[in-house]
């Protein structure tokens, strides 16, 4: 008997709904979001920085870093104050419109 494979896409469907669903948008922000926080995280530890110490570069406390590298509490503000207090920058684009640069090095 052959098994049958579904694809993520397939499964994510049947699972958190299709796409355009209110449930499916709420996951696929959550989803963002933790890919973010996973990336400031990384940064953040590529420069051996501490959360502590990058808390007091954007002048949050140690338990703010903790929240926006997991994904949570991200707003743009946030996340340009953070890329400016790693020395990064980021690209981001809304489809059909010109892509502008948040952080460091903003035009």
């Amino acid at each position: 008997m052959a098994m049958k494979f579904y694809t993520l896409d397939e499964m994510t469907d049947k699972h958190i709904g299709k796409r355009g669903t209110p449930a499916r948008e709420c996951f696929e922000a959550e989803v963002e979001a933790a890919l973010i926080g996973a990336s400031i995280k990384e940064a953040r530890k590529s420069l051996n920085l501490t959360q502590k110490e990058l808390g007091e570069r954007v002048g949050v406390q140690t338990a703010q870093i903790s929240k926006i590298e997991s994904g949570r509490n991200l707003t743009i503000a946030t996340i340009v104050k953070v890329l400016n207090a790693l020395g990064l920058s980021a690209d981001f684009s809304i489809q059909g419109l010109k892509p502008i640069r948040l952080g460091v090095g903003t035009d």
